[in-house]
C-alpha cells in the first residue's frame, strides 16, 4: 500500500448531504514513508468547516485578526463582517460574546454610520 499518492487532491467533501455529525477519518497515508495508519480517528473542528467559513478564517488570518480589514477587503458593512465572524465562532463551537451596546453606538460614530448628535441620543438610552 506504500509510496506517493499520485492522484488529484481534493477537500474534503464538507458539508455532507443528510449528514448532521463529523465524520471519521479511517485511514491516513503518509506519502513520503508509505506507511498507512487506519483506525478511527476525530478531525478537528477547523478541518470540518464550510469552504465559505475556512476562506473567511483564512482572510481573518491573513490581517491579523483584524476585523475592520476584512471589511475593507471583502468590501463589505462591519455588521456583516461581525455576523461572519459569530458565524465562524459557532461552527468551531464557541458562543460570540455578547456586543456591549456602547461599544456598538461608538464604532457606528467612528465609521461615519452615525452623526455625534445620534450617538448621544443611543448612549443616553
Amino acid at each position: 500500500m506504500g509510496g506517493a499518492y499520485s492522484g488529484r487532491m481534493r477537500p474534503l467533501p464538507l458539508p455532507f448531504p443528510d449528514e448532521t455529525e463529523s465524520p471519521l477519518v479511517t485511514e491516513l497515508r503518509f506519502p513520503t514513508s508509505g506507511v498507512t495508519v487506519r483506525g478511527v480517528f476525530e478531525l478537528n473542528e477547523f478541518a470540518v468547516l464550510t469552504p465559505e467559513n475556512l476562506e473567511f478564517l483564512r482572510l481573518y488570518i491573513r490581517v491579523r485578526g483584524n476585523l475592520k480589514e476584512v471589511e475593507r477587503v471583502l468590501g463589505i458593512s462591519y455588521p456583516t463582517v461581525r455576523a461572519r465572524f459569530d458565524t465562524l465562532l459557532r461552527a468551531i463551537g464557541y458562543e460570540p460574546e455578547q456586543a456591549d451596546p456602547q461599544a456598538e453606538v461608538l464604532a457606528s460614530l467612528e465609521r461615519g454610520e452615525i452623526t455625534p448628535d445620534e450617538a448621544a441620543r443611543k448612549l443616553r438610552r
